[in-house]
Protein backbone atom coordinates (compact mmCIF):
# COMPACT_ATOMS: atom_id res chain seq x y z
CA UNK A 1 0.00 0.00 0.00
CA UNK A 2 1.51 3.14 -1.18
CA UNK A 3 2.50 5.95 1.55
CA UNK A 4 1.99 9.61 1.74
CA UNK A 5 2.70 12.36 4.68
CA UNK A 6 0.08 15.37 5.47
CA UNK A 7 0.03 17.80 7.98
CA UNK A 8 -2.53 17.71 10.27
CA UNK A 9 -4.72 21.08 9.20
CA UNK A 10 -5.46 18.51 6.01
CA UNK A 11 -6.77 16.31 8.37
CA UNK A 12 -10.74 16.90 8.93
CA UNK A 13 -13.08 14.79 11.08
CA UNK A 14 -13.04 11.23 8.35
CA UNK A 15 -11.41 12.81 5.55
CA UNK A 16 -7.84 13.68 4.32
CA UNK A 17 -6.69 16.33 2.04
CA UNK A 18 -3.66 15.21 0.02
CA UNK A 19 -2.13 18.70 -1.60
CA UNK A 20 0.98 19.84 -3.46
CA UNK A 21 3.49 17.28 -5.41
CA UNK A 22 1.44 14.14 -3.79
CA UNK A 23 -1.31 15.14 -6.37
CA UNK A 24 0.56 14.50 -9.25
CA UNK A 25 2.41 11.71 -8.31
CA UNK A 26 -0.94 10.00 -7.30
CA UNK A 27 -2.40 11.27 -10.51
CA UNK A 28 -0.36 10.87 -12.84
CA UNK A 29 2.99 8.53 -12.13
CA UNK A 30 0.65 5.82 -9.84
CA UNK A 31 -2.12 6.23 -11.43
CA UNK A 32 -4.63 5.62 -8.37
CA UNK A 33 -8.17 5.80 -8.62
CA UNK A 34 -11.20 6.43 -7.08
CA UNK A 35 -11.41 3.28 -4.10
CA UNK A 36 -8.23 2.63 -4.04
CA UNK A 37 -6.63 2.49 -0.47
CA UNK A 38 -3.48 4.03 0.68
CA UNK A 39 -2.08 4.61 3.63
CA UNK A 40 -1.49 8.59 5.02
CA UNK A 41 1.02 9.29 8.09
CA UNK A 42 0.31 12.60 10.13
CA UNK A 43 3.41 14.57 10.07
CA UNK A 44 4.32 15.28 13.61
CA UNK A 45 1.88 12.91 15.02
CA UNK A 46 2.77 9.85 14.52
CA UNK A 47 -0.61 8.89 13.07
CA UNK A 48 -1.29 6.56 10.31
CA UNK A 49 -4.54 6.07 8.81
CA UNK A 50 -5.56 3.76 5.86
CA UNK A 51 -7.66 5.52 3.40
CA UNK A 52 -9.46 5.16 0.48
CA UNK A 53 -9.69 7.90 -2.35
CA UNK A 54 -13.21 9.48 -2.87
CA UNK A 55 -12.31 12.42 -5.16
CA UNK A 56 -9.29 13.17 -7.86
CA UNK A 57 -9.46 17.18 -7.93
CA UNK A 58 -7.32 19.49 -10.24
CA UNK A 59 -5.05 20.50 -6.72
CA UNK A 60 -6.32 18.10 -4.15
CA UNK A 61 -6.90 14.33 -3.50
CA UNK A 62 -9.78 14.04 -1.10
CA UNK A 63 -9.39 11.01 1.12
CA UNK A 64 -11.92 9.25 3.49
CA UNK A 65 -10.55 7.35 6.58
CA UNK A 66 -11.30 3.93 7.07
CA UNK A 67 -9.75 3.43 9.89
CA UNK A 68 -6.36 4.05 11.78
CA UNK A 69 -3.59 1.59 11.11
CA UNK A 70 -1.67 -0.15 13.97
CA UNK A 71 1.48 -1.00 11.49
CA UNK A 72 4.29 -0.26 13.87
CA UNK A 73 7.61 0.49 11.81
CA UNK A 74 8.98 2.53 15.01
CA UNK A 75 11.70 1.21 17.01
CA UNK A 76 12.40 1.39 20.59
CA UNK A 77 16.08 2.37 19.86
CA UNK A 78 15.74 6.48 18.73
CA UNK A 79 19.00 7.06 17.17
CA UNK A 80 20.17 10.45 15.94
CA UNK A 81 23.35 11.07 14.08
CA UNK A 82 25.30 14.47 14.02
CA UNK A 83 27.00 14.00 10.93
CA UNK A 84 30.10 16.16 10.01
CA UNK A 85 29.53 17.80 7.42
CA UNK A 86 30.66 15.52 4.37
CA UNK A 87 31.48 17.04 0.89
CA UNK A 88 29.02 16.95 -2.58
CA UNK A 89 25.63 14.85 -2.23
CA UNK A 90 27.02 12.23 0.83
CA UNK A 91 24.85 14.28 3.09
CA UNK A 92 21.79 13.13 0.78
CA UNK A 93 22.86 9.60 0.23
CA UNK A 94 23.38 9.43 4.67
CA UNK A 95 19.95 10.83 5.02
CA UNK A 96 18.60 9.27 2.87
CA UNK A 97 19.66 5.31 3.48
CA UNK A 98 19.84 6.25 7.36
CA UNK A 99 16.28 7.10 6.94
CA UNK A 100 15.55 3.13 5.75
CA UNK A 101 17.45 1.98 8.37
CA UNK A 102 15.20 3.79 10.97
CA UNK A 103 16.99 7.05 12.24
CA UNK A 104 15.31 9.72 14.21
CA UNK A 105 16.53 12.77 13.51
CA UNK A 106 19.97 13.80 11.58
CA UNK A 107 21.86 16.87 12.79
CA UNK A 108 24.67 18.88 10.64
CA UNK A 109 27.61 19.22 12.34
CA UNK A 110 30.83 22.17 11.72
CA UNK A 111 33.70 20.35 13.08
CA UNK A 112 37.36 22.20 12.74
CA UNK A 113 38.46 19.76 9.30
CA UNK A 114 34.63 20.73 8.00
CA UNK A 115 35.57 21.68 4.32
CA UNK A 116 32.23 22.64 3.41
CA UNK A 117 30.85 25.54 4.00
CA UNK A 118 27.03 27.61 3.38
CA UNK A 119 26.48 31.44 3.84
CA UNK A 120 22.69 31.77 5.76
CA UNK A 121 20.97 31.57 2.45
CA UNK A 122 22.50 28.57 0.79
CA UNK A 123 21.84 26.51 4.50
CA UNK A 124 17.97 26.53 4.32
CA UNK A 125 17.90 25.67 0.78
CA UNK A 126 20.63 22.55 2.01
CA UNK A 127 18.38 21.75 4.78
CA UNK A 128 14.84 22.10 3.02
CA UNK A 129 16.21 19.57 0.18
CA UNK A 130 17.52 17.32 2.80
CA UNK A 131 14.42 17.47 4.89
CA UNK A 132 12.18 16.28 1.62
CA UNK A 133 14.76 13.46 0.72
CA UNK A 134 13.81 12.19 4.30
CA UNK A 135 10.00 12.63 3.78
CA UNK A 136 10.44 10.39 0.51
CA UNK A 137 12.73 8.10 2.08
CA UNK A 138 10.06 7.41 4.66
CA UNK A 139 7.67 7.32 2.24
CA UNK A 140 9.07 4.73 0.91
CA UNK A 141 10.31 2.90 3.73
CA UNK A 142 7.18 2.88 5.66
CA UNK A 143 8.20 5.11 8.36
CA UNK A 144 5.58 6.36 10.99
CA UNK A 145 7.51 9.23 11.51
CA UNK A 146 9.80 11.62 8.71
CA UNK A 147 13.38 12.11 10.66
CA UNK A 148 14.04 15.84 11.31
CA UNK A 149 16.55 17.61 9.16
CA UNK A 150 17.43 19.85 12.08
CA UNK A 151 19.78 23.07 12.33
CA UNK A 152 24.11 22.96 11.74
CA UNK A 153 25.34 22.77 14.86
CA UNK A 154 29.10 22.68 16.60
CA UNK A 155 30.72 20.72 18.97
CA UNK A 156 30.01 23.09 21.84
CA UNK A 157 26.03 22.37 21.31
CA UNK A 158 26.51 18.48 21.09
CA UNK A 159 28.38 18.62 24.71
CA UNK A 160 25.22 20.77 26.50
CA UNK A 161 22.88 17.93 24.49
CA UNK A 162 24.72 14.56 26.32
CA UNK A 163 22.53 14.60 29.04
CA UNK A 164 19.98 14.51 27.10
CA UNK A 165 20.68 10.71 25.60
CA UNK A 166 21.29 7.32 27.21
CA UNK A 167 24.46 7.48 25.58
CA UNK A 168 26.53 9.58 22.88
CA UNK A 169 28.73 7.60 20.61
CA UNK A 170 32.13 9.21 19.03
CA UNK A 171 33.55 7.23 16.16
CA UNK A 172 36.70 7.77 16.38
CA UNK A 173 39.45 6.04 14.04
CA UNK A 174 42.26 6.69 16.52
CA UNK A 175 40.44 4.43 19.34
CA UNK A 176 41.48 0.93 19.40
CA UNK A 177 40.11 -0.09 22.58
CA UNK A 178 36.84 0.39 23.31
CA UNK A 179 34.29 -1.34 21.12
CA UNK A 180 31.07 -0.41 19.56
CA UNK A 181 29.69 -3.72 21.33
CA UNK A 182 31.21 -2.88 24.47
CA UNK A 183 29.44 -0.12 24.92
CA UNK A 184 26.27 -1.63 23.55
CA UNK A 185 26.16 -4.40 26.01
CA UNK A 186 25.52 -1.93 28.77
CA UNK A 187 22.27 -0.63 27.25
CA UNK A 188 20.92 -4.51 27.15
CA UNK A 189 18.16 -4.65 29.50
CA UNK A 190 16.42 -1.24 28.80
CA UNK A 191 13.41 -0.79 26.71
CA UNK A 192 13.66 2.78 25.68
CA UNK A 193 16.64 4.36 23.98
CA UNK A 194 17.66 7.51 23.42
CA UNK A 195 21.11 6.93 21.26
CA UNK A 196 23.40 9.96 19.66
CA UNK A 197 25.98 9.26 17.15
CA UNK A 198 28.19 11.45 16.31
CA UNK A 199 30.57 11.40 13.10
CA UNK A 200 33.24 13.18 11.35
CA UNK A 201 33.34 14.54 8.41
CA UNK A 202 36.09 13.49 5.49
CA UNK A 203 39.02 14.56 7.73
CA UNK A 204 37.57 13.26 10.74
CA UNK A 205 37.18 14.75 14.36
CA UNK A 206 40.42 16.49 15.67
CA UNK A 207 41.54 14.84 19.03
CA UNK A 208 41.04 18.16 20.97
CA UNK A 209 37.65 17.54 19.59
CA UNK A 210 36.91 14.52 20.95
CA UNK A 211 38.89 15.30 24.50
CA UNK A 212 36.11 17.81 24.83
CA UNK A 213 33.36 15.19 23.81
CA UNK A 214 34.91 12.83 26.02
CA UNK A 215 35.40 15.04 29.01
CA UNK A 216 31.52 15.72 28.56
CA UNK A 217 30.24 12.67 28.69
CA UNK A 218 30.49 10.77 25.09
CA UNK A 219 31.60 7.52 24.57
CA UNK A 220 34.44 7.16 22.05
CA UNK A 221 34.48 3.74 20.04
CA UNK A 222 36.05 2.04 17.22
CA UNK A 223 34.27 0.47 14.51
CA UNK A 224 37.04 -2.25 13.98
CA UNK A 225 40.39 -2.40 11.85
CA UNK A 226 39.47 -0.40 9.09
CA UNK A 227 38.69 3.49 8.50
CA UNK A 228 35.16 4.22 7.00
CA UNK A 229 34.52 6.69 4.87
CA UNK A 230 32.47 9.25 6.84
CA UNK A 231 29.22 7.86 4.70
CA UNK A 232 29.78 4.98 5.90
CA UNK A 233 29.75 5.34 9.35
CA UNK A 234 26.51 6.18 10.11
CA UNK A 235 24.76 3.87 7.91
CA UNK A 236 27.17 0.58 9.47
CA UNK A 237 26.82 2.23 13.10
CA UNK A 238 22.99 2.15 12.92
CA UNK A 239 22.63 -1.12 10.95
CA UNK A 240 24.65 -2.50 14.29
CA UNK A 241 22.95 -0.63 17.01
CA UNK A 242 19.98 -1.89 15.31
CA UNK A 243 20.87 -5.25 14.92
CA UNK A 244 22.02 -5.42 19.04
CA UNK A 245 19.23 -3.29 20.70
CA UNK A 246 15.91 -3.27 18.70
CA UNK A 247 13.14 -5.33 19.86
Amino acid sequence: MRKFFVDISQVNENKITICGDDVNHIKNVLRLDTNEKILVGVKNVEKNYICSISEILKKEIICDILEESKMLTESNVKIDIYQGLPKADKMELIIQKGTELGVNAFIPVNFKRTIVKFDEKDKLKKLDRWQKIAEVAAKQSGRNIIPKIKNIENIKNICNLIPEYDIVLVAYECEDKNSLKNELKKLNNKDRLNIAVVIGPEGGIEEQEVQTLQESGAKIVTLGKRILRTETVALAITAIINYELER
